[in-house]
């Protein structure tokens, strides 16, 4: 048996193993959200040490796509759309133990499906821009964003 047909079949058996199941979930728990931002490398740019604010930015976000193994959260698309012309993907966290298997790019595609007239549209941290062109997305070059009311001129 060549190496590429059992790496194959290895990964077969891992993925039978590991059933990841996919589900928009609009009622996520708070604390299931901050432990797969923690877990994964999102953490280190969102207030999850303030769960008020993470309430809020559950309760107006309006898909939220999950990825579980069983019932563990192990990723998580936070998105607010219109379902017609744009859907704003503000947050894509897989935990760090789960990343590098296609999680990621199965809830960006997930997130689609929910929305797909609607253009997707996403803001890379720095540390994740050569990603998103491996899972098909377009980089633009015109985007513009606003972080403080002082500097409005």
């Amino acid at each position: 048996m060549s190496i590429s047909k059992i790496t194959v079949h290895l990964r077969q058996i891992y993925h039978e193993k590991h059933m990841i199941k996919y589900k928009i979930e609009n009622d996520l728990s708070v604390e299931e959200f901050r432990m797969v931002l923690v877990n994964s490398t999102l953490g280190e740019r969102r207030p999850v040490n303030e769960p008020e604010k993470l309430h809020k930015m559950l309760e107006h976000g309006n898909l939220i796509v999950t990825a579980r193994e069983n019932d563990r959260l192990v990723g998580v698309s936070r998105s607010l759309t219109d379902f017609v012309f744009c859907t704003y993907l503000s947050d894509l966290a897989v935990d760090k133990a789960y990343q590098k298997q296609g999680i990621g790019k199965e809830l960006i595609r997930q997130t689609k499906l929910a929305a797909p007239d609607a253009k997707l549209i996403l803001l890379a941290a720095p540390a994740a821009t050569g990603y998103y062109p491996k899972t098909g997305m377009t980089r633009h070059d015109y985007c513009f964003y606003l972080d403080d009311i002082d500097n409005l001129k």
